[in-house]
Parts: C-alpha cells; sequence; structure tokens
C-alpha cells in the first residue's frame, strides 16, 4: 500500500455486531442522564407526548439515513450527501451541524463522567476528572478502530443490561397513579420545551453512517446495525421512562435530597425502591458508569471521522483530514475534536452545551431529509442497496418533525439558537472567503 493512500484511507474492520454496539452505545448515556430535566417543563404527560413524536422522527429518520449511507459509504455522513444532493454550500452547512453535534455533546458526558468519580474521590475535581477522561478516550480513537469498536461492544453491553436489571429491580413498584401526579405541569406548552430532552434519548443515533468506510460490506451491515440499534433504544427508552417515574412520580427523579435538580434520575429511583445502603443499590450505580462511558466513547470515534472528511475535502485545514500511517485512523481530528471540548467543559455551562449540541442534531436531520428527496429526483439510477419503507411518506414525516421541533426550541432557547446560527454563518462566510481566494489565486 503507498504512503498516499495510507494518508487518506480508512481500515475496513466493522461488522454488524460491531455497528449495533456503536449505534447503541453513541446515544445510551441518554437513558442514565439529562432526559429527567425536561420533566420540570413538560411532566410526565408533556415529556410523554415531546418523546413520542421524537420517537417517530427517529424511526423514519434512521430508515431514511440508512438509505442514504448505503448508496453513499462515505465517513462525511450528512456532508457527503448534501454535497451530492444539493452542492457544497449546503453540504458545508449540513457538515458543521453534524459537526456541532459531536464536538459538543461529549463536553457534556464527559463532565457527568467527572461528577461520578468526584462522588468517589471527592479530592479531586469535577472537571480535572473529565479533562483526564477525555484524554484517555481520545488515545484510545487514535490507536485504532477495531480497538475503539470493541470495548465500545463490551460497554454497551454492560449498560445495556444495566437498565435491564434497573427495570426488573423498579417495575415491582410501579404503580400507575405515579404517572398522574402533576402530569401536565405548564400546560401542553410544556410538551415544547421538553423536546431538547427528549432528543437528548436517541441524540448521536445517526454516527453509525459515519463509521461506513470503516465497515465490511457497508450496504448490508449498516442495514442490520442500525435497524437493531434503533430498536434496542426505543425499548430501552420505554422501560426506563416508566420504570423510573412509576415509582414515585416524576418529582422524585428531579429533585434531591437538597431540593436541587439532579442529573441521576435513575439512582434516585432506586433510592426509593432499595434504599441507599443496600448491595443492590451499590452495585447497580457502580456499574452505571458504562452508559456515560459508551456513549462518550462512542461520539468521540464519530466526531473525529466527520471532522477528518471536512479536512480531506478542504472546508477545513487539510491536516485535519489526514490518517495515521500506522493506525490509520483520523488523529489529527480527533486531537482538534479534543481541544474544542476542553474549551467547552471549561466554560462548565453543561445545560447550554446539550442543547445546542441539539440544534446541531437537528439542522443535521433536516439538512439530511430534504438531500434524500433530491436525490430521488435527481439521480433515480443511483445504486440503493437498501430503500426506505414507504418512500416518500418516512422522510417527510422525519423532516416535519425536526422543522417543528427546530422552530419550537428556537422560541424556548433563543440566544442558544442565535449562537448556533452564528457558529454555523461565521464559519460558512470563512468558508467562502478562503475558496473565493483559492479560485482567484
Amino acid at each position: 500500500m503507498s504512503e498516499t493512500t495510507n494518508k487518506t484511507e480508512l481500515k475496513r474492520t466493522l461488522g454488524p455486531v460491531m455497528l449495533w454496539g456503536l449505534g447503541v452505545g453513541y446515544v445510551i448515556s441518554g437513558m442514565y442522564f439529562g432526559w429527567n430535566l425536561g420533566l420540570p417543563e413538560g411532566g410526565t404527560l408533556g415529556l410523554a407526548i415531546a418523546t413520542g413524536f421524537i420517537i417517530l422522527m427517529y424511526v423514519c429518520f434512521t430508515f431514511s439515513y440508512t438509505e442514504l449511507a448505503c448508496a453513499i459509504p462515505k465517513a462525511g455522513g450528512v456532508y457527503d450527501y448534501a454535497t451530492r444532493a444539493l452542492g457544497k454550500d449546503w453540504g458545508f452547512i449540513g457538515g458543521m451541524a453534524q459537526n456541532i453535534e459531536f464536538i459538543f455533546a461529549p463536553p457534556a458526558i464527559a463532565f457527568a463522567i467527572g461528577a461520578y468519580f468526584n462522588l468517589w474521590v471527592p479530592d479531586i475535581p469535577v472537571l480535572a476528572f473529565a479533562i483526564l477522561f477525555y484524554l484517555i478516550f481520545t488515545l484510545l480513537n487514535i490507536r485504532g478502530v477495531k480497538a475503539a469498536a470493541t470495548f465500545e461492544l463490551l460497554v454497551t453491553i454492560v449498560a445495556v443490561v444495566e437498565l435491564l436489571i434497573f427495570a426488573g429491580a423498579t417495575l415491582p413498584s410501579f404503580e400507575f397513579e405515579n404517572l398522574q401526579k402533576n402530569a401536565l405541569p405548564n400546560g401542553y406548552g410544556g410538551v415544547f420545551a421538553a423536546i431538547p430532552f427528549a432528543i437528548w434519548f436517541f441524540l448521536a443515533i445517526e454516527g453509525v453512517a459515519n463509521v461506513a468506510e470503516e465497515t465490511r460490506n457497508p450496504q448490508r451491515n449498516i442495514l442490520i446495525g442500525f435497524g437493531s440499534a434503533i430498536l434496542t433504544l426505543v425499548v430501552l427508552c420505554t422501560l426506563t421512562f416508566f420504570s423510573s417515574i412509576g415509582v414515585g412520580g416524576w418529582e422524585n427523579i428531579v429533585y434531591a435530597a437538597n431540593g436541587e435538580t439532579s442529573d441521576s434520575p435513575l439512582p434516585l429511583a432506586l433510592k426509593t425502591v432499595l434504599g441507599d445502603s443496600g448491595w443492590m443499590w451499590h452495585l447497580l450505580i457502580t456499574i452505571g458508569i458504562f452508559g456515560l462511558v459508551a456513549s462518550f466513547h462512542g461520539i468521540i470515534l464519530a466526531a473525529g471521522r466527520a471532522t477528518m472528511e471536512f479536512g480531506k475535502t478542504g472546508s477545513a485545514p487539510k491536516q485535519l483530514g489526514e490518517i495515521h500511517s500506522k493506525f490509520q485512523t483520523p488523529h489529527k481530528a480527533l486531537i482538534f475534536n479534543l481541544a474544542i471540548g476542553i474549551i467547552a467543559l471549561l466554560t462548565g455551562k453543561t445545560g447550554e452545551i446539550i442543547t445546542i449540541a441539539c440544534f446541531g442534531a437537528l439542522g443535521l436531520y433536516i439538512i439530511s431529509m430534504i438531500s434524500i428527496i433530491k436525490l430521488r429526483k435527481t439521480e433515480p439510477e443511483l445504486e440503493r442497496p437498501f430503500k426506505v419503507p414507504f418512500y416518500p411518506v418516512m422522510p417527510i414525516i422525519a423532516l416535519i418533525i425536526a422543522s417543528v421541533a427546530m422552530v419550537a426550541m428556537s422560541v424556548y432557547n433563543p440566544w442558544l439558537a442565535l449562537i448556533f446560527l452564528v457558529i454555523v454563518l461565521g464559519s460558512f462566510a470563512i468558508y467562502k472567503i478562503i475558496n473565493n481566494k483559492t479560485a482567484t489565486s
């Protein structure tokens, strides 16, 4: 293999089981923390309605995105799909939305991991733990995708088993009356305010498409991995939602003993059933860290591939598109993302970082659904080993729900919407200026 090939090609090592592990792993931390903060906004009913629509969006989006990933198996995901369908400018905007999602989600999860370990070693600050884990998992991803994906599969399996044990421990104490307590505290407007927290249940599932270039037989394996992952996540989301709230009402898993909001709904629910001193409670809390680690590690992996594609195509500095000569991984892109993530961590604005990541996700979903519709018209002869069922119904449903969610989030988070817009448009302006200078030189 030539040196040039080494610098531009990724190694194909992933099968459907690894892809399932990545797909579930990217998302599963959303079951462990964060989603419960939507309950003060929407209550049980409001968050349930929001989550129902978001599940519908993700099911329709996942099958639609699978068609794109199988037809155009590139590491850039929506960047490559939108470029082919809508042109370079829209490809850049879609790619930036994807980068914002994948680069801003890990800092929020890193902070949760840091807070978790700080409970065990309170003398070490949360931020120090967060940065340490950022360094460790970036190095693991540089070491090689097969090692990274194998680790991801193992921690994902543990995290899934943990959620099933949690459901088994809490469901015997489930009471339907607990779902009815203050079920809609802010009226139906709370449904819209709860949307970001419903999205957090499934954020980053599309990261599977970003390892398409490293997948054996991507046309077959991406479909199997993607489809089985979304099915697993829908089941886990439903189980976690009802088993958590059903043991004592939604306020029981939002407010800690001191009255402050908590990022740990599962431990609060378990405490109601088991107390906080038994071996089962300590066991479940200890292995709960695997859910956070799975998503943290998986999204770092996907983010590296998305940033690499930007570098390869000249939308970002070319160095970001280089592949490590020995490990064949996007080492420079991973290090760049690490630097941005640490800067985000230093702001201490975890909730705001989550919301900005959700804005990026919705931008990705909207542009990718427009892309699939456009490609069906402009390239009907394109080889599509998998075609989304019930076309065009599924991509249109995903497009409508994502658009409504984007508007609702902007209304309830105007300043964060402005920050997201400034990042996208600012980077686009720089991109155009550089490209124009290159074209005229």
